[in-house]
């Protein structure tokens, strides 16, 4: 029935046009100050080590503690995982547009909050931080499945894939300006207050402005988020949600008149036939009907994000030593603090400009060539050989004269997190369940992601540290070493392709085909006819 709705068919096959251009950036900007916030920390924790936990007459600059390093990078995780459960159920209940807003200004609020992080002590300080970038984390959460929601609903049948994959592309456009605003902030204060490295002298090194630097940079993540609030107040609901969900075809009719410019009738004729045959598709989330329909799909969206992340977020484990490894990064007793903070941020900049940005938009070209289900089993296969390829000879690659080898087959690692399972796991839970639903079961997959986001940013950060406890990383216990962290990481890759056969194929069908909203409605819809000369229905 949903299929034969004019609205519906109108948008399925509308020629791509400056709105979803225009969509796409709205959408795009929640992502692009997503990546930029969650990216920019990793650049500034060093300095805030060197600022506030500075102990006189020690060897090597302050550094954050294990546990204090581990709260300021993940508790915005945390918050994102909270964000996507809880917002996601909100857009299927209140609608897309309404809940839409309300994570923009959550984002523009915790961004500028967390500049402004205050205290007397390091602890203070460090704490308000973290309870500034969870509730950050807790509004990027919920522009996951509102952003992936809104696009899939808005795109015709044709370029859906690559509409979806551009929003999420975006994240590469966000971590590019991470780094370059850290680049442009360190350079002008470094000229602005000149400084002597950490082994002429430990105190100077550090100038009493470096405070701000940390401060311009995580507040900067505001303003991409503010310029679109408008935008995203003006853009109509979704026609699905609004026709399928809300049932007001009018509504739906009159607000894609406008967004596509062709007349499309409201069918006030259909309204009473959808109302009716409702009831054959209301299950809910937690019925046997949804378990029997989309059970495996939810488990195969969810199982995949969840082992991509655990693979693709353990990739800052490797990055310190890669940096040092090739010299883009000198020992940090060398360099002043805001030296330090220029030199990361710009060999953050060089890998993401090289491996991650021309991932994401191979993914945008190819995802409505060759499919979701090929491009993400392509992903895996690819992150599992490159992933054994470093680990099994990973002696042979920390020899000074393989070291460029060993950084181009981690280049390689991520292009196919990107041009793979990183952007697919973002498309296909916008496109597979009931519009009911959508919002939601996006949010669960999201969600599972970010747990798997936390297992490999710390779970590995204690399990790739050396056997031997007097190598550690200080205050870190002994772990499995590097080299057989890897080699889980190349099984887990494994397991991804294993569960990716869960997940359908929904490139080229509509989202109702995919989503099956019309199982249940033909039979009613006939049953009506059948019966509408009788009172009673049988």
């Amino acid at each position: 029935m949903a299929n034969d709705l004019q609205v519906l068919n109108a948008l399925d096959v509308a020629k791509t046009q400056l709105y979803h251009f225009t969509a796409i950036v709205i959408a795009g900007m929640g992502f692009f100050t997503d990546a930029y916030d969650l990216f920019c920390i990793s650049m500034v924790t060093k300095l805030l080590g060197r600022i506030y936990y500075h102990h006189d007459n020690a060897l090597k600059p302050g550094s954050l503690p294990p546990n204090v390093s581990a709260a300021v990078n993940g508790v915005a995780f945390c918050g994102t995982l909270a964000g996507q459960l809880f917002f996601g159920w909100l857009g299927d209940k209140m609608g897309r547009k309404k809940v839409y807003g309300m994570t923009l200004m959550i984002m523009v609020i915790c961004s500028i909050a967390s500049g402004l992080s205050f205290g007397h002590t390091p602890k203070s300080v460090m704490t308000t931080l973290c309870f500034f970038r969870f509730w950050l984390g807790f509004g990027i959460g919920g522009d996951y499945p509102l952003s992936a929601t809104i696009m899939s609903e808005y795109a015709n049948k044709k370029t859906r894939g690559a509409f979806i994959a551009a929003v999420f592309a975006m994240q590469g456009f966000g971590i590019l300006a991470g780094g370059m605003v850290a680049i442009i902030v360190s350079s002008a204060f470094k000229g602005a207050f000149p400084a002597p490295a950490y082994e002429v002298d430990a105190l100077a090194s550090t100038v009493s402005q470096a405070d701000f630097v940390w401060r311009i940079i995580l507040m900067f993540g505001a303003i991409p988020a503010g310029l679109t609030y408008y935008w995203r107040m003006k853009m109509p609901e979704t026609a699905r949600y609004t026709a399928l969900v809300a049932k007001n075809l009018k509504q739906a009719a009159n607000d894609m008149s406008k967004v596509l410019q062709v007349e499309i009738e409201a069918e006030p004729e259909k309204v009473a036939v959808i109302s009716e045959a409702k009831g054959a598709n209301e299950f809910g989330l937690f019925s046997k009907e949804f378990l029997r329909r989309h059970g495996l799909h939810l488990l195969g969206t969810a199982s995949t994000w969840f082992l991509l992340d655990i693979a693709f977020y353990s990739q800052n484990l490797f990055q310190k030593d890669i940096f040092s490894a090739i010299g883009w990064i000198p020992p940090a007793q060398t360099m002043n603090a805001l030296e330090e903070v220029y030199k990361i941020a710009r060999a953050q900049t060089l890998i993401a400009l090289c491996s991650t940005v021309p991932g994401y938009w191979f993914t945008v070209a190819f995802i409505d060539r060759i499919g979701r289900f090929a491009i993400q089993l392509m992903g895996f296969f690819f992150m599992t050989v490159f992933m054994f390829a470093l680990a099994l000879p990973y002696h042979h690659w920390t020899l000074k004269d393989n070291r460029i080898g060993f950084v181009v087959m981690y280049s390689l690692t991520f292009f196919f997190a990107n041009f793979g399972p990183n952007a697919t796991t973002f498309v296909v839970p916008a496109e597979i369940f009931p519009a009911r639903l959508r919002s939601t079961c996006h949010g669960i997959s999201a969600a599972a992601g970010k747990a798997g986001a936390m297992v490999g940013a710390f779970g590995f950060l204690y399990a790739a540290q050396p056997t031997d406890p007097t190598k550690t990383d200080a205050g870190y216990p002994p772990g499995i070493g590097v080299r057989n962290s890897l080699i889980v990481l190349g099984c887990v890759n494994f397991l991804g392709m294993l569960f990716t056969f869960l997940v359908p194929e929904s490139n080229g069908k509509s989202l109702e085909e995919m989503s099956r909203e019309n199982e249940g409605e033909e039979e009613t819809v006939a049953e009506m006819r059948a019966t509408s000369g009788r009172t009673v229905p049988v």
